[in-house]
């Protein structure tokens, strides 16, 4: 379809395979993107106040971020969650938490994010839990978004528990699961925000994670399922670095790419199943922690692009998320930032207003052919699981970072007030500080509900989540059942760990 001749031939338009110039034939005029300010710290206490606050400067969705311990399956009271006990995020344990979680906040009417990958399933189970206890039709009224994308994990993040095949495993049976029961959530979000963290380039952030969602497609087929039951509500998760009109060119390059796998690759028929949706976060690792105002402007450009690449959903970085979690002040300034550029702007009145840029559109098509060739790569090594076993896009990520580096030492990459334009005896900034004594406070908590809940029904379900794991039963209603009897995160996790065994990533050189 394009070429080098005429880079804009075949774009086609709005709303219309191949989605090129975005999935809604009115782009922001009918409806803005989703405003969700990833939170949490410290106790779920502190998080609901948070959650509360932003909600009330105007952020129209939640996004949950989970400390250290809940992500890779231990409780706070466990030896490997010392020093770390909300630090990086909210602590949960049990629903106790996930109840004073979203203390006062109807499910029924907002939208949750939640960034978790090994633990997916216990999370999930718990907040509908909480949904089913507020009295909300979860069939109905839940909507929200898992990250639940374990293959990255093993690329970048590196927040495994089990190994590459039972994780699938997991992530197939929630597929089903949500597809009868909670029809309205989206069980994965796709992410390459985490393998462009880790220091991939564009092309790769995108070759590597539409590949990866097409071995969850491949995945979910093998298990039996139809790919237009379950293809609907896959999502997408992208980083929005410096160079804006690579970025734009990124995402728009995206939609095409899954549109076109989707129904030539995979058969798909409801056209919901070609169309890319994805949320955009602004790229953490682009921010200094010199001149650290100097990164309200490298949010806003990226932020722009994301917009202008049309994105569903966005989270501003604050400025100084480089060094800590956000105070309430910068958390606010991030939020401004998208709603000065929303309403302020005017860059939401035109329907892909770069569409058709002779510049933007040879970028679009030079990222589609770099992708599909990764694409190539991967399928001849027999896909992306074997493609992580064989450390490919493990490499290919360590050698982009390094050469990334190497260039900053050398100044032929500058990055303003690092390496160059410094100032001297920069003045210090107010950081947020997570007490010590919080963890003291969380495990008297778990040791209260340990105590009060029933202990048969612990063991019960417990039980039967092992021999449901051993078998071929689908796992989440065992989860559920689990959570509901207020089996903590780390049993649930230990209950697997005993089937599936834990994963141990292969030296990659």
């Amino acid at each position: 379809d394009q070429s080098l001749s005429d880079p804009i031939a075949g774009i086609g338009v709005p709303g219309e395979f191949p989605y090129i110039r975005g999935i809604h034939p009115t782009g922001y005029r009918g409806k803005l993107w989703t405003m969700r300010q990833f939170a949490g710290f410290g106790s779920a206490a502190d998080t609901n106040q948070r959650f509360k606050y932003l909600l009330a400067q105007g952020q129209t969705g939640l996004s949950v971020a989970f400390h250290l311990p809940t992500l890779y399956g231990y409780d706070s009271d466990h030896q490997m969650a010392a020093g770390e006990v909300g630090k990086c995020g909210v602590a949960i344990d049990s629903l106790a938490d996930m109840e004073a979680l979203f203390d006062g906040i109807p499910l029924g009417d907002v939208t949750t994010s939640m960034t978790i990958n090994s633990t997916a399933p216990i999370l999930f189970a718990m907040y509908l839990a909480v949904a089913e206890k507020q009295g909300v039709d979860i069939a109905n009224r839940v909507s929200g978004t898992l990250q639940n994308d374990i293959l990255k994990e093993y690329i970048a993040q590196k927040e495994y528990i089990y190994p590459p095949r039972p994780s699938m495993r997991l992530i197939t049976d929630q597929f089903s699961f949500a597809a009868e029961r909670v029809p309205k959530w989206n069980t994965i979000s796709i992410s390459g925000y985490h393998i462009r963290e880790a220091g991939s380039t564009a092309l790769q952030e995108l070759a590597f994670t539409l590949r990866d969602g097409m071995e969850y497609v491949e995945y979910g087929v093998r298990a039996g399922l139809e790919v237009d039951t379950f293809a609907p509500r896959l999502s997408f998760f992208f980083n929005s670095h410096n160079d804006f009109f690579e970025e734009i060119a990124k995402f728009r390059a995206a939609r095409k790419i899954w549109a076109t796998v989707m129904r030539e690759r995979y058969g798909a028929k409801n056209p919901r199943s070609w169309m890319l949706r994805f949320h955009t976060q602004t790229a953490g690792c682009s921010l200094t922690a010199q001149q650290p105002v100097n990164n309200v402007v490298r949010t806003t450009v990226q932020a722009l692009a994301a917009v202008l690449g049309g994105t569903q959903s966005l989270h501003t970085n604050a400025l100084d998320e480089t060094l800590a979690l956000p105070t309430e002040e910068n958390a606010r300034i991030a939020l401004r930032t998208q709603q000065i550029l929303a309403h302020e702007s005017g860059v939401i009145n035109t329907v892909d207003p770069l569409g058709g840029s002779w510049f933007v559109e040879e970028m679009t098509r030079a990222m589609v052919d770099g992708a599909f060739d990764y694409f190539r790569r991967i399928d001849a090594l027999g896909g992306m699981v074997e493609a992580i076993e064989a450390g490919f896009p493990q490499r290919e990520v360590m050698d982009a970072a390094f050469a990334y580096q190497r260039s900053v030492e050398k100044r032929e990459k500058l990055v303003v007030g690092m390496n160059a334009f410094q100032m001297e005896n920069e003045p210090p900034v107010d950081t947020l500080y997570i007490s010590d004594e919080l963890a003291d406070i969380q495990v008297a908590a778990l040791d209260r509900v340990k105590s009060a809940r029933d202990r048969g029904a612990v063991v019960r379900t417990l039980d039967a989540l092992r021999a449901g794991a051993r078998g071929e039963a689908n796992t989440m209603p065992l989860i559920l059942d689990c959570v509901k009897a207020y089996c903590t995160v780390g049993e649930v996790s230990d209950a697997m760990r005993d089937v599936f065994g834990t994963y141990e990533e292969p030296a990659v050189f």
